[in-house]
């Protein structure tokens, strides 16, 4: 265990997959170590938090008083509050179902999995997206799921000069989407509102300002274009146009590609 004074003197770190240090809790739990408690069972417990209360209210406070420890005996297992952020981001990531590069599979379909997997972890987990910006995610779930994205990329069929701006294009237009996505939602839950009365309300307030007015109305037609019953459905639509519409580019770059060889 790091005494407060230490980690307040320690300089910040890259990663906590970088400490060398062998995962702590379990067997071996020595002299002054709490009992009934391991980094698993912490580490699970901070996701339950996250999702639950958001970023903003969690502290190691927190996360004692739900395991009915004090706050020091959390530090028997995580050395700062970022290690354990970074432990529930890998941790997280094990929800994915991965597709298998050996199974035959075509790579768009697998490409289809993985993407929508990814968006349904964002919006699942809204506290994810700042996170994944915050922390090298070298984690073993998050290199499986990097490694997995890449494999399907490389059996695209692109060039190697190619295949990272492709997989750019598509994780990060799902990080953008899924992030936005899990957010709005959020905020929903927040107003105590489903997501079509959240909507309906801001559509309305929107079309009642007369600098906005004009506008509004040809974006009601897109509106209505888009399809769908529901703000979830049209969200839906949404992204299966645009993952097709990236799919479909790779296809064009993979020919053209081709023609020029």
């Amino acid at each position: 265990m790091v005494r407060a004074a230490d980690r307040a003197k320690r300089p910040a770190r890259t990663s906590v997959w970088l400490e060398g240090k062998a995962p702590r809790g379990g067997a071996g739990r020595g002299g002054g170590q709490p009992s009934g408690l391991d980094r698993d069972r912490i580490t699970e417990v901070t996701v339950r938090l996250l999702d639950a209360e958001g970023m903003a209210r969690f502290s190691m406070r927190r996360l004692a008083a739900e395991l009915n420890v004090t706050a020091m005996s959390v530090y028997w297992y995580v050395d700062t509050k970022d290690d354990l952020l970074e432990l529930a981001l890998d941790a997280v990531f094990g929800e994915l179902e991965l597709p298998d590069a050996e199974s035959g599979e075509d790579w768009r379909d697998r490409l289809r999995s993985v993407a929508g997997g990814y968006r349904a972890l964002l919006v699942r987990h809204p506290w994810v997206s700042p996170l994944i910006g915050t922390f090298l995610n070298i984690g073993p779930h998050s290199m499986a799921f990097s490694l997995c994205v890449q494999k399907v990329v490389r059996s695209t069929g692109l060039p190697p000069y190619g295949q990272m701006g492709a997989l750019s294009a598509v994780f990060q237009f799902v990080y953008g989407f899924g992030t936005i996505e899990g957010h709005f939602v959020q905020r929903c839950a927040s107003a105590g509102m489903s997501q079509e009365e959240y909507f309906r309300q801001a559509m309305s307030t929107i079309s009642e300002q007369p600098q906005f007015s004009a506008d509004f109305e040809s974006a009601a037609d897109l509106m209505e274009a888009r399809g769908g019953d529901t703000v979830e459905e049209m969200r839906e639509r949404d992204f299966t146009f645009a993952l097709e519409t990236l799919i479909a580019g790779i296809e064009t770059m993979v020919a053209r590609g081709a023609d020029t060889a």
